[in-house]
């Protein structure tokens, strides 16, 4: 009889997931799944006491590159939490390593949140400048050295940085405050990066927001990507410039050979592999795009970049039809919130690569970022 009592005793407490002391613990099967339309590095699982969001590597899928545990914080910790970093939410203060993620965290109307920076030069975020000049948000260095000691001393609780491959975040990983890897940029999808919103809103209490961004997004792109859905004619394309001995293209997996694709265009380097940017020689690109229809290129200086500027830079680029022809468009990030804007919206950047290649489409569409480069 007590035997059978314990067996009895034993099956109640597996059936309602306590302890033997009563406490109740995480079970193992989540409440719900999140649905991720577009995001290939991340999943959101909801269980009854905890979200669990999970990031995958980017340059090995095989492997995960972190697991989230975000715990409400007007609730006890509960037991039985899987492992991963915890993150109490909604995060009260963050220090952010990039421009990108302070106008996402911006966008969110959660600029208040953030206490510090790194490369404060970079960030263009109204917000955030205001913040720095009030002293409100402190400038903590470079986002390779940060200043570690003002970290701490201004109450980080977490922080909000972009993972590179085979590195590292230094002394940060060792004073116990959680580090976001924001893999967004990884993204191979438009939509797919703006998507990662959602993961940033759980962070903040603001999912509601979140989505609603994104599904406003979302709504813009598609009904842009539409337009060009019947064009017969696809002008070839290639991007960027030279920068020491080697020229950056975008892989034919990344978000700007998407965009182009979506835009109505061919992108000329469409075949190399990968998701980021390939280092190419100058002649490879000579010889793959010298008679491309179009040019588009970005730069930061104070002064607009002409045809003799880049002749000047680098005088075999007149040897490119797009240069010769005058069909180069180019993007002064310097004067436009280009890096703070795309990720979010990639619906203005698809408008203007549209403008540039199906003008016919959108009459009298005024560039928002992208040019003619003038003589």
């Amino acid at each position: 009889m007590r035997t059978l009592f314990a067996l009895l005793l034993g099956l109640a407490c597996w059936m309602m997931a306590c302890t033997p002391s009563g406490k109740r613990i995480a079970s193992g099967e989540p409440r719900s799944v999140d649905s991720v339309r577009y995001a290939r590095g991340f999943t959101i699982q909801r269980f009854e006491d905890y979200t669990r969001v999970e990031v995958r590597d980017p340059w090995d899928s095989a492997r995960l590159l972190q697991r989230y545990v975000l715990v409400d914080r007007t609730k006890p910790l509960p037991d039985g939490l899987p492992q991963g970093t915890v993150v109490r939410v909604p995060v009260r203060n963050v220090v952010v390593y990039t421009s990108v993620h302070a106008a996402i965290i911006d966008q969110l109307g959660e600029t208040a949140r953030v206490i510090g920076v790194c490369e404060p030069r970079y960030m263009e975020t109204p917000a955030i400048q205001e913040g720095l000049r009030a002293g409100r948000i402190a400038d903590l260095g470079e986002a390779t050295a940060p200043n570690v000691e003002r970290m701490i001393e201004i109450g980080a609780e977490l922080v909000i940085a972009s993972p590179f491959e085979n590195s590292s975040y230094g002394p940060v990983e060792k004073i116990g405050i959680p580090i976001i890897e924001g893999a967004d940029y990884m993204e191979s999808s438009p939509l797919g990066r703006t998507e990662w919103i959602r993961f940033y809103g759980l962070l903040f209490g603001r999912e509601e927001r979140a989505d609603s961004l994104f599904r406003e997004t979302e709504r813009a792109y598609l009904s842009l990507k539409a337009l060009v859905a019947d064009v017969t004619e696809r002008p070839t394309v290639f991007s960027e410039k030279k920068y020491g001995s080697s020229w950056y293209m975008p892989a034919g997996d990344s978000y700007m050979a998407r965009l182009f694709a979506d835009a109505g265009a061919d992108y000329v380097f469409k075949a190399l592999p990968g998701k980021g940017s390939v280092p190419l020689a100058f002649e490879r690109v000579l010889e793959q795009a010298i008679h491309a229809d179009y040019w588009l290129l970005k730069y930061n200086q104070a002064a607009d970049l002409t045809y003799q500027g880049l002749r000047m830079e680098y005088t075999p680029y007149e040897h490119f039809d797009a240069f010769r022809d005058r069909r180069i468009y180019a993007c002064n990030t310097g004067k436009v919130p280009y890096y703070e804007e795309f990720p979010l919206h990639p619906d203005y950047l698809l408008k203007d690569l549209i403008g540039v290649f199906h003008p016919e489409l959108l009459s009298g569409y005024e560039p928002r970022y992208f040019r003619r480069m003038a003589d």
